[in-house]
């Protein structure tokens, strides 16, 4: 195996950990919010761990193009999944799906009502 190939093996192996975790996440975890928090987040670490991988392997065996589009499509999940996820969320909240009762602070709650009264303010 060349150096390159290990460095191949350990970002792919680095990536399906994060993977792993996020599909754990997704099982273990109470709520949407936070199944959300945990499969976002490692999956799109993972995910461009992997796709880093694969852009070594291609640029070491001679593909640059192949390299090239595996760069293109990582930056693709990394500006779309947060994106993604946030819109599930709101989605979530403004349609009423409820925290998991042993939340201790809901955030977006106290913003969102503070947005309102400043609309509310504006408005006259």
């Amino acid at each position: 195996m060349s150096n390159a190939d290990v460095v191949v093996c350990v970002l792919i192996s680095i990536g399906l950990a994060f993977d792993v975790l996020g599909a754990i996440g997704l099982v273990r975890l109470p709520d949407v919010y936070c199944r959300l928090q945990a499969t976002t987040k490692c999956v799109t670490v993972g995910t461009c761990f992997i796709v880093a991988g694969v852009a070594v392997w291609a640029f070491a065996h001679g593909n640059p193009s192949m390299g090239v589009k595996a760069i293109l499509c990582g930056a693709f999940v990394l500006l779309t999944s947060p994106v993604g996820a946030h819109a599930i969320a709101r989605g979530a909240h403004k349609s009423g799906v409820p925290l998991w009762e042993k939340s201790v602070i809901n955030q977006y709650e106290e913003d969102f009502a503070q947005s309102e009264n400043e609309l509310d303010i504006h408005e006259r």
